[in-house]
């Protein structure tokens, strides 16, 4: 860590801004997506998850990680997506939110990028409708654009029935 860098994750320059921020990207249905990394409290590969009877259905049920029960979130369903194919590859990024750990199923996690405040857009109006609703903004990367979810609003079922 040099001495510009933060413990909280992010690069700041000489008058304490933050210049960089640093997000977990993951893969749904071919859209590259990330959130912060200090979101993120962990990375899973295909665990056993136990059925909740009468769940909505974007929730696939819940694991157990480490003696704490976690409520696993199908992101692909929750951003109103088809089901991934039988046999597709399956990894889950855990996040905490109020008190409770969530675990969101992707289709892939990929590496954990740095990338400049100074490139974040808004949402551009055409981003698809359903990833807006989730979506803090965007980043413009070279080849793909990267979608930063807002997970609190993803998990925030009180707005989803309201709206």
């Amino acid at each position: 860590m040099n001495a510009s860098t933060e413990i909280s994750g992010q690069a700041s320059g000489v008058d304490g801004y933050a210049e960089t921020q640093d997000f977990v990207t993951f893969v749904i249905a071919n859209q590259l997506f990330g959130i912060s990394v200090l979101q993120v409290q962990d990375v899973l590969a295909a665990h056993r998850i136990t059925r909740i009877p009468l769940a909505p259905p974007e929730i696939a049920g819940s694991l157990n990680l480490r003696g704490r029960v976690v409520t696993v979130i199908d992101v692909r369903r929750r951003l109103g997506l088809n089901r991934r194919e039988a046999g597709g590859s399956v990894m889950s990024i855990v996040v905490e939110h109020g008190q409770d750990l969530y675990s969101l199923m992707v289709d892939s996690v990929g590496e954990v990028l740095a990338l400049a405040t100074s490139d974040f857009d808004s949402n551009p109006p055409t981003l698809d409708p359903q990833f807006r609703e989730y979506s803090a903004g965007i980043y413009r990367l070279d080849a793909k654009l990267l979608v930063v979810l807002d997970v609190d609003r993803l998990l925030d079922y009180g707005r989803s029935a309201v709206a």
